[in-house]
C-alpha cells in the first residue's frame, strides 16, 4: 500500500512539475523582483549603478496635499476680480517654490475648488499617478456592478428550455472570443468623431439635430466610452459563469416555490439568489481583477489621453517601465495595484460570505 501510494504521489508531482516551474518563473519570481526593484532607482538602460532608495518611489507617487490660496486684495482691502467678476488668486508657485514651504517643492496642481475668497488646491508630486488611480477606481466601480448585473440578467433569460436558445447563448458569448485588440479597433471606428457609426446613428435618430461628438477625444466622454465598450465585450464571459451557477440549483426548489404561490421576484430572492451566493463571489472577484488590469483598450484607443483622462494604473506601469525606462517606478505602481486588488478581494469575500 505504501509503495503504491508513493508511486502515485511521484507521478502526480511529475505531472505538476512543469506547471509549478512556469508559475515560479513567470509569476512568483517576477513579483518578488518587482518588489525589490520598487525599492531601488533601477532603470531599463542606465550607465549609473542601481542604488537602494527604500520607500522613496512610493513617497514620490503618494505624496499629496491640499493648500489654500487667499484671494488677492487691493490697498483698500477689497478682493481683486478679473474681467468675469471672479476673484483672482496668487499663482501656485508662490507656495511650491517658496523657501518657507520646502515640503511642497516640485508638486503640481491636480484640481481646485473655490469657497468664497479661498481656493482649495489639491497638489501632488505625481499628478498622473493620482489621475490613473482615480480613473482605475471609477472604471472598477462602474464596470463591476453593471457588468455583473447585465450578465446575470442575460443568464436568467437564456436559462430556459426553449427552441433555439443555444443561438442566443452563442451570440451573447461571441464578443468574448474576439481579441480585445480587434474589439478596441472596431469600437474606435464606432466612436470616431468624423464618420463614426455612433454619431451617424444618433444623427439619424434625431433627424440631424445631434451634433457629432469626438467620444474618445473629449476628456469628459473618453473614459465613459471605454467603460461602455469594456462592459459589452466581457459580459458574455460572466454570463456563462452565472449560467453554470443557475444550473446547479435543484429544480425541486422552484417547484416548491411555485406550489407555494411565490411571485417571480420572491422566487428569485429566496431561491435563486441564495443558490448563487458562491457564484456571485467568483463573478465579483473575477470582474474586479479584470477591471483593475485594464490595458489593451487604453493602449489601442486613447494612449491614456486626452489630457490623461483615461490613464490607468496598469497602463502607467507599462508606460513608465518600458516607455520611460523607469523600471523602479513601474514596479512601484504594480506593487500598489497588487495591494489594492488584494484588499478589495478580501472585502468582497467578507461582504458576500455566508452569515
Amino acid at each position: 500500500m505504501r509503495s503504491s501510494l508513493t508511486s502515485a504521489n511521484r507521478a502526480g508531482w511529475a505531472f505538476a512539475l512543469p506547471g509549478i516551474v512556469l508559475i515560479l518563473a513567470f509569476i512568483i519570481t517576477p513579483f518578488f523582483l518587482g518588489v525589490g526593484f520598487s525599492l531601488t532607482n533601477q532603470r531599463l538602460i542606465s550607465p549609473n549603478a542601481t542604488r537602494f532608495v527604500g520607500l522613496e518611489n512610493y513617497r514620490e507617487m503618494l505624496n499629496i496635499a491640499v493648500v489654500d490660496l487667499q484671494a488677492k486684495t487691493d490697498s483698500a482691502g477689497k478682493t481683486v476680480t478679473d474681467a468675469d467678476g471672479q476673484a483672482e488668486f496668487p499663482r501656485l508657485r508662490s507656495i511650491t517654490r517658496n523657501p518657507d514651504t520646502p515640503q511642497y517643492h516640485g508638486m503640481q496642481e491636480w484640481f481646485r475648488w473655490v469657497s468664497g475668497d479661498t481656493a482649495h488646491v489639491v497638489i501632488a508630486s505625481d499628478v498622473v499617478f493620482w489621475k490613473a488611480l482615480l480613473n482605475t477606481c471609477i472604471f472598477v466601480l462602474m464596470v463591476a456592478p453593471i457588468q455583473a448585473a447585465i450578465a446575470l440578467g442575460l443568464a436568467l433569460l437564456i436559462n430556459q428550455k426553449l427552441r433555439g436558445i443555444t443561438i442566443f447563448r452563442t451570440i451573447y458569448f461571441m464578443p468574448v472570443v474576439v481579441s480585445i485588440v480587434v474589439v478596441s479597433l472596431l469600437w474606435r471606428f464606432i466612436y470616431s468623431g468624423q464618420n463614426g457609426l455612433l454619431n451617424n446613428m444618433l444623427s439619424f435618430l434625431s433627424f440631424a439635430h445631434f451634433q457629432p461628438v469626438d467620444w474618445l477625444g473629449n476628456p469628459h466622454t473618453a473614459l465613459g466610452a471605454i467603460i461602455t465598450m469594456s462592459i459589452w465585450q466581457a459580459v458574455g464571459f460572466h454570463m456563462v459563469i452565472w449560467l453554470s451557477g443557475l444550473q446547479t440549483i435543484p429544480p425541486t426548489l422552484y417547484e416548491a416555490a411555485a406550489i407555494e404561490g411565490s411571485s417571480k421576484w420572491q422566487t428569485f430572492r429566496y431561491v435563486t439568489w441564495p443558490g448563487l451566493r458562491h457564484t456571485a463571489v467568483l463573478v465579483l472577484i473575477v470582474i474586479t481583477m479584470q477591471a483593475f488590469a485594464i490595458f489593451a483598450q487604453i493602449d489601442v484607443m486613447t494612449k491614456g489621453g486626452p489630457l490623461d483622462s483615461t490613464q490607468t494604473l496598469v497602463f502607467q506601469a507599462v508606460q513608465r517601465g518600458y516607455g520611460m525606462q523607469n523600471i523602479a517606478g513601474g514596479s512601484a505602481i504594480s506593487v500598489i495595484l497588487f495591494l489594492i486588488v488584494l484588499v478589495i478581494s478580501m472585502i468582497q469575500r467578507w461582504l458576500t460570505r455566508e452569515r
